[in-house]
């Protein structure tokens, strides 16, 4: 029985972050409709076995969950681990997961949405199919949030199943940070054939956040209160983005 409550402990701390959100989208009014919330959830939890996959493919050293990290590794071990063996599977498994999810909204007939009032423009009641290609780059900003943070719900659960403080610190230093990559992903994905360059840059960039936080929290020399910065610094300007869209 007690087994039972520390793993319903370690699942809520690790969703707390997927609450907040959710709250601040309805608080905001945000025209997410919760079933699309729910399946970015989803696609970020199939994210995980994407990026597993893809190490494992590509780098059979290590394991998934280290990524082979030593505090012995010289500099350029620790770049190539950080960036390529660890930031660049997980990104990459998430712009696959989102791109399944947006090809499924392709193929169907679109995205409802709620409709907005003409009076006050704030959500109506009633519900308009909004065309994929008419979704605009915070929708796909959005997603992409709430797939990070599906993928941070996953990840952090495992790790809190060994130690609950180690759920309640990656709760809220991790989730943020793939939250913040998810979101530049699925931006990155929907504006992508307006424009290809701007796309790409938002994937590399989501790399390169990623890597800079893996790397300094592997650092003993930097203080842990950078890597923090790091992680909540993308997460506002993603929040940023999605406000300025709606």
């Amino acid at each position: 029985m007690a087994g039972l409550w520390i793993l319903g402990l370690v699942l809520l701390i690790a969703a707390l972050p997927v609450l907040l959100v959710y709250l601040w989208f309805r608080f905001r009014r945000f025209p997410i409709p919760a079933f699309w919330f729910l399946l970015s959830l989803l696609a970020g939890a199939f994210s995980v076995l994407l990026a597993a996959l893809l190490q494992g493919l590509f780098f059979r050293t290590g394991s998934y969950a280290s990524g082979g990290v030593s505090p012995g590794d010289g500099l350029g071990t620790s770049f190539f681990t950080v960036f390529i063996r660890i930031a660049l599977p997980e990104e990459t498994g998430r712009i696959l997961a989102l791109g399944l999810l947006f090809r499924l909204a392709r193929a169907g007939k679109g995205v409802p949405l709620p409709t907005p009032s003409k009076d006050t423009g704030k959500s109506g009641p009633g519900e308009e199919l909004l065309g994929f290609g008419a979704l605009p780059q915070g929708f796909g900003a959005a997603t992409g949030l709430v797939a990070g943070l599906g993928f941070a719900l996953i990840e952090n659960a495992s790790y809190g199943a060994s130690d609950i403080m180690l759920a309640l610190l990656r709760a809220f230093t991790a989730a943020p940070l793939h939250g913040a990559c998810g979101a530049r992903i699925g931006m990155g994905l929907l504006g992508f054939r307006e424009g290809p360059y701007r796309g790409f840059w938002r994937f590399l960039s989501a790399v390169i956040i990623h890597g800079m936080y893996n790397l300094m929290v592997i650092s003993p020399g930097i203080p842990p209160i950078l890597p923090i910065l790091i992680a909540f610094s993308a997460l506002f300007t993603a929040m940023q983005v999605i406000r300025s869209y709606y």
